[in-house]
């Protein structure tokens, strides 16, 4: 596709905090920019609301919070341009349940997928495309870092 995902610092760094905070169970949270580009300037957190026992290894959006999210970004005249979430314990690449959840989520691949892997001592950031189940990754470059 050739697409690159550009970040401020301000929203990279916001993004590995929220998974450094939230760990031991994975961090979400949707990022935002400007309609039709992939310069992401805005990040959302919100609340991972899988049951207790498994937010470590997924992770689940409320669908009333999505909405007022996307609600309050678009009355900016802004997009929601993806979803972010953290691996615990597993490297940033989209697992079966992430390539599942992509397709209820975004079936026609508009949005990008940032995970953050907490595996390893420094956080790792990867984006990628999901659609009809493959995965794409999608360089990222952080404006000012």
């Amino acid at each position: 596709m050739g697409e690159t995902v550009t970040m401020t610092v301000d929203v990279y760094r916001a993004m590995l905090d929220r998974a450094l905070t939230e760990t031991p169970n994975e961090a979400c949270g949707l990022f935002s920019g400007a309609k039709g580009g992939l310069h992401v300037d805005g990040y959302h957190p919100m609340a991972n609301t899988a049951d207790p026992d498994e937010a470590w290894k997924l992770y689940v959006l409320d669908g009333r919070e999505m909405l007022d999210v996307e609600a309050a970004v678009d009355s900016e005249g802004r997009a929601v341009l993806g979803v972010m979430h953290s691996h615990t314990h597993t490297t940033a690449y989209p697992s079966p349940t992430d390539v599942a959840d992509a397709a209820r989520f975004d079936p026609f691949g508009a949005w990008v997928f940032v995970i953050v892997s907490l595996k390893h001592p420094d956080p790792v950031l990867r984006a990628y495309r999901i659609l009809d189940g493959d995965i794409t990754e999608v360089p990222v470059v952080v404006d000012g870092g």
